[in-house]
């Protein structure tokens, strides 16, 4: 007489697979629609938080799964593995989002200059949801200070349109779309500037075609004229706009470039479109940049 012995299943490992691939698939789906569709951040972040409740509920049953499998030899192992896996996704990415949160300042705005950050062209305008931001007070700016030291601006030794030139080509080597800029006139070269098309300076007879017309003496080395909006005479400002690689978060940022005797002035502004703490992301996206404008500017970095 043949015995047969049947395997206990373990069912709660097969349910931790269901919750698990259900996270995972769910935050695939979600990023996907915030990185390429209509998905506002703000519920991104919600649907994320969501995704991560079943994969936290599959980690214990799929433990208890593998524990059947050890004590009994219950069916299982595999599902129970398998659910694990699904459920670090949307845990891992909730995690990693926890650890910054609390292990970097509570600062939504960075800028290279903090006693005298960038302007914006155009204020930044979201629709916040449940997101909303605080306004900017002094002590944030301290806290930048204390949390990213080396985000500092750049002094090249080059001449404004050389380094503008560079600027805009790092831009866009990095992605960044650019909706507005102010003072671009200063960055052109000075040949630019001169009557083009062959038109004659002098006309017939000897007579300039362009007569001299007194202006007032040059003003004093420490005396810069300000334009309307406050900056000095000379500035050139760009406004962008950029998305992070992976989960698509909008962040705004002003590049100001401003000459200084012979050398140019770059200080970078980078400010998260969504909710009070950046997470991190503003000085990384900063710090990235300049240091490609290093790179391109390379030689003629000064101190």
């Amino acid at each position: 007489m043949t015995i047969r012995y049947d395997r206990p299943v373990s069912r709660l490992a097969y349910l931790a697979r269901k919750l698990g691939f259900f996270g995972a698939a769910l935050l695939v789906v979600v990023i996907l629609a915030h990185r390429f569709g209509p998905l506002t951040t703000p519920d991104f972040v919600a649907l994320v938080l969501v995704s991560a409740v079943p994969a936290a509920l599959a980690v214990p049953l799929a433990l208890f799964g593998l524990w059947r499998l050890w004590q009994v030899g219950a069916l299982g192992g595999v599902a129970a593995g398998w659910a694990l896996f699904y459920a670090a996704l949307p845990l891992a990415l909730v995690g990693f989002a926890t650890l910054q949160y609390f292990t970097r300042p509570m600062i939504y705005d960075v800028s290279t200059d903090i006693a005298d950050p960038p302007k914006w062209l155009g204020e930044p305008v979201a629709r916040q949801q449940w997101l909303e931001r605080p306004a900017i007070i002094a002590g944030q700016r301290e806290a930048q200070a204390l949390a990213y030291p080396g985000l500092t601006g750049r002094r090249y030794e080059g001449a404004l349109d050389r380094v503008y030139e560079a600027v805009i080509k790092v831009a866009d080597l990095r992605g960044l779309d650019i909706v507005a800029s102010r003072g671009q006139e200063f960055a052109l070269p000075e040949f630019q500037s001169q009557p083009q098309g062959g038109e004659s300076d002098v006309l017939e007879g000897g007579a300039p075609s362009v007569v001299p017309v007194p202006q007032q003496r040059p003003a004093p080395d420490n005396f810069r004229p300000e334009t309307g909006e406050g900056e000095p005479v000379g500035t050139v400002r760009i406004q962008a706009e950029t998305r992070t690689l992976l989960l698509g978060l909008r962040f705004d940022i002003m590049i100001r470039l401003r000459e200084e005797e012979e050398t140019t002035l770059v200080d970078l502004r980078v400010a998260s479109r969504y909710g009070p703490h950046d997470l991190g992301f503003g000085d990384d996206i900063a710090e990235r940049y300049l240091h490609a404008l290093d790179a391109e500017l390379l030689g003629i970095a000064g101190d």
